[in-house]
């Protein structure tokens, strides 16, 4: 999406919960903006002209089975424990503030058949399930949702998905609930041919692709989202050396966004290490790579061989790539 963003702007913000504001963005020459699909997101590029910002937010979308189309589109920004992306929305975004948007992104989307479906979110991964139980609702499709958070008080949208979704949402909360949710008898007791769609940390989806494993589950019928692959609390500033030349990448920045600020030609497409195509071959690293993308085989990850430029980085500060 390099190079095709759209000069937006920030129209209201709200308080979700004590980590979670809503922010609500429009075109800045008023142009209404079209209904995304559900469980599409945005990038977003902000941070002053240079744009040092470059985040991916689901869109909510509407929050009620009666409303019309919003000629704006909303997104829901937890603030993580670091000076970063979402702590720069958390002190800079108000009514009026600049941001660069792409069009809406649509690789996590709902199939288009009748069958049943089976949505899970985790903690903000909710921002993207929430529009998908809105639409089965709305198609009267077979539908049934699994949210979990560490508490109900942080946990967003949790009143309005309980409305759309009535008995077919069940809310776990580790603050009143005991234990962890048991995905395995979860996804057994499913309907036969039913979908899961699963949006929140990194180990709710593996434990729900482990259940689906166990289950004997066809690979097809599970779909996953990962949020916030590329960034980590311990992340430091990377050397990434090619072809003579250095370019240096802080903590704030993937090597991809790095590598693109220097003028360096690269392929990208989802930048969430889905699609494979910044994978760039590794000609020397000191120490192992952390592999946050889902594309390589763990043989792959073992090997350091390749990195998925758009969100892992070397462990170490230096890493000589072959471009």
């Amino acid at each position: 999406m390099h190079g095709q963003h759209q000069a937006a702007v920030v129209l209201e913000r709200q308080p979700l919960t004590e980590r979670i504001c809503e922010i609500t963005l429009g075109l800045t020459d008023g142009t209404p903006l079209p209904a995304p699909r559900a469980g599409a997101h945005v990038e977003l590029r902000f941070g002053g002209n240079d744009g040092r910002f470059l985040r991916h937010y689901s869109l909510v979308g509407p929050l009620e089975l009666t409303s019309a189309h919003e000629p704006f589109w909303r997104i829901a920004v937890q603030r993580e424990n670091r000076r970063r992306g979402s702590d720069y929305i958390h002190r800079h975004f108000t009514p009026g503030t600049p941001v660069l948007m792409s069009p809406a992104l649509s690789p996590f989307r709902l199939t288009s058949d009748d069958g049943p479906v089976l949505l899970i979110a985790g903690g903000i991964g909710v921002t993207a399930i929430l529009p998908m139980l809105r639409a089965c609702v709305m198609r009267r499709r077979d539908v049934r949702m699994l949210y979990v958070g560490r508490s109900r008080a942080a946990m967003a949208y949790v009143e309005e998905v309980e409305a759309l979704g009535g008995d077919a949402v069940t809310v776990h909360d580790a603050t009143s609930s005991r234990g962890r949710p048991d995905l395995k008898a979860l996804l057994a007791r499913q309907p036969a041919g039913t979908t899961v769609y699963v949006c929140g940390p990194p180990a709710l989806i593996e434990g729900t692709r482990q259940a689906a494993q166990q289950l004997g589950w066809p690979a097809e019928r599970l779909r996953h989202e990962v949020f916030n692959a590329a960034h980590k609390e311990e992340d430091q500033a990377v050397t990434v050396h090619i072809r003579g030349t250095s370019v240096h990448v802080s903590p704030d920045h993937t090597l991809l966004e790095a590598l693109e600020a220097a003028g360096v030609e690269t392929f990208s497409d989802c930048r969430r290490g889905e699609c494979g195509l910044c994978i760039t071959p590794v000609r020397q690293v000191v120490g192992d790579i952390d592999h946050r993308d889902r594309f390589l085989t763990s043989d792959q990850k073992r090997s350091n061989r390749q990195i998925a430029l758009c969100c892992s980085r070397p462990r170490s500060t230096s890493i000589e790539l072959e471009l």
